[in-house]
């Protein structure tokens, strides 16, 4: 699955700009060295790198999984270049909403999402990124009608996104629609199945329809493939239900 900050930080709109070669280099020193990419960043912003840098600094923070820092780089960007009316905005609060959904404050990743989306600049694949954070923030926040609604658009942008079919069947299985849950997750697994989550979700589905095997296989898969992660220790649990009691 591409992380999205990956996926905006490659499809920066707009024409090529002098400072692209700078804001290249420094992302690829977030990928070794994030502090020193930061202090590169910081370095660059004071000579006037404006919002390329501090995206540089987002992204720099991101690898460290200092989301909530992360995501006040991406938003300042994209005052920045809402300011300069620089179409790039749109692409910032995009990241700003993918970094406030990984610190779990789903409430300030809508915000930033919904003024990504009503900038309407962004299209294609980046788009459909973040249709889909939308929705997951939706789903955060118990607003289920409408996160299917931008998981259905997310489909349509981002179609080769494994995680799509993931959410998107996920969401049918908790809204009671169990054929849409089997053929979404049918999807995820044509285009991932040696993840975990996807493996464990399929699990999930299969058990709603009373296939005890398909569960047990799926389960099982997600439990081998990440044993020692929080998917691998659900689907382990899920297994218990077939022990067979002690008499």
């Amino acid at each position: 699955m591409t992380p999205i900050l990956l996926v905006l930080a490659a499809a920066q709109a707009g024409p090529v700009d002098a400072q692209e070669g700078r804001f290249r280099q420094c992302v690829a020193l977030t990928r070794t060295d994030p502090a020193a990419a930061r202090a590169e960043a910081g370095r660059w912003r004071i000579s006037g790198g404006r919002y390329f840098a501090r995206e540089c600094a987002g992204i720099a923070f991101a690898a460290e999984k200092s989301w909530p820092a992360a995501a006040g780089e991406f938003e300042e960007a994209a005052r920045e270049a809402q300011l300069a009316k620089d179409a790039r905005a749109a692409n910032y609060w995009a990241q700003a909403g993918n970094a406030w959904l990984a610190a779990a404050q789903p409430a300030k990743a809508r915000a930033a999402l919904d003024s990504a989306l009503t900038a309407g600049t962004l299209t294609g694949l980046p788009l459909g990124e973040a249709q889909l954070d939308h929705a997951r923030a939706l789903v955060a926040t118990g607003d289920l009608e409408s996160a299917r609604t931008d998981i259905d658009l997310a489909l349509t942008n981002a179609a080769d996104d494994p995680l799509a079919w993931l959410l998107s069947a996920t969401l049918a299985r908790r809204e009671g629609n169990p054929a849409r849950a089997k053929k979404d997750i049918g999807e995820a697994l044509r285009r991932s199945a040696d993840d975990a989550s996807v493996q464990l979700e399929a699990g999930n589905i299969a058990a709603l329809a009373s296939d005890e095997d398909g569960a047990r296989a799926a389960w099982g898969q997600a439990a081998r493939l990440a044993p020692d992660t929080p998917v691998g220790r659900s689907a382990v649990m899920a297994l218990r239900q077939f022990d067979t009691p002690a008499k």
